[in-house]
């Protein structure tokens, strides 16, 4: 569904006309629910790390302790998943993210290695010990933007054409308008809210896979061993 789309199906439910437009539209009632759309995608991405906003993203290194901006290597980026830089020609991780004052204490000493360390500073990204120039690091990261242009192409923090595309689940965006919009008029909303938080903990429940809890042992683990197919054995 578009942000037009939506802003019809939120005002078909609530009783009032369907716009043919919505950005841009001079009507006090859809300015309204055109921003307590932007209002509950901006709520709703921050709930959990939905997997339509997890992206991945690298860069190379250079010979310098600043390797790039971040609003450059990863847009949109609302922050880094923790453990997932990784210098894949050296096959190690890039630990961190360090605090002021353990970086400041590395700063200080003559022994800053072996291993590379990161701190995230005024929108860079810092190494420490300065890398060698012309390694690929890779990181997963969680993107601020929820939606996108009708191409896919630009990602966006709020909608600016009707035919912006959300990422996040449409269904969840109509119904946490719907009672954003009976509050802002000051009706009883409680029914429409109970329905949509349980909506939202039922599709954060199954957002994504989810790994098994295993206090044995790895489930995956293969030991050597010699596999029979299943199947009739008779010759």
């Amino acid at each position: 569904m578009s942000c037009l789309s939506i802003i019809q199906t939120v005002c078909q439910r609530i009783g009032i006309t369907s716009p043919n437009s919505a950005v841009g539209n001079t009507d006090a009632q859809i300015i309204q629910i055109l921003a307590l759309l932007n209002e509950e995608g901006e709520s709703l991405a921050q709930r959990t790390n939905w997997q339509a906003l997890v992206a991945e993203t690298s860069f190379t290194t250079v010979a310098t302790e600043i390797q790039g901006t971040l609003s450059t290597i990863a847009p949109g980026l609302k922050f880094i998943i923790n453990d997932t830089i990784w210098n894949r020609d050296l096959r190690r991780p890039v630990y961190g993210p360090l605090a002021a004052q353990r970086w400041q204490q590395l700063k200080a000493m003559a022994m800053q290695g072996p291993f590379n360390q990161f701190r995230i500073r005024g929108d860079d990204i810092l190494f420490i010990p300065v890398p060698s120039a012309g390694q690929t690091c890779y990181f997963e990261y969680v993107s601020s933007n929820w939606l996108t242009d009708s191409t896919g192409a630009t990602g966006r923090s709020a909608f600016a054409a009707d035919s912006d595309v959300p990422l996040l689940d449409e269904q969840l965006l109509i119904l946490g308008t719907m009672w954003r919009w009976k509050a802002a008029k000051g009706f009883d909303m409680t029914v429409d809210y109970q329905k949509y938080d349980k909506r939202v903990m039922d599709a954060i429940a199954r957002d994504g896979s989810k790994d098994w809890l295993n206090l044995a042992d790895n489930r995956f683990d293969i030991l050597p061993a010699i596999l029979v197919p299943s199947g009739s054995w008779n010759l």
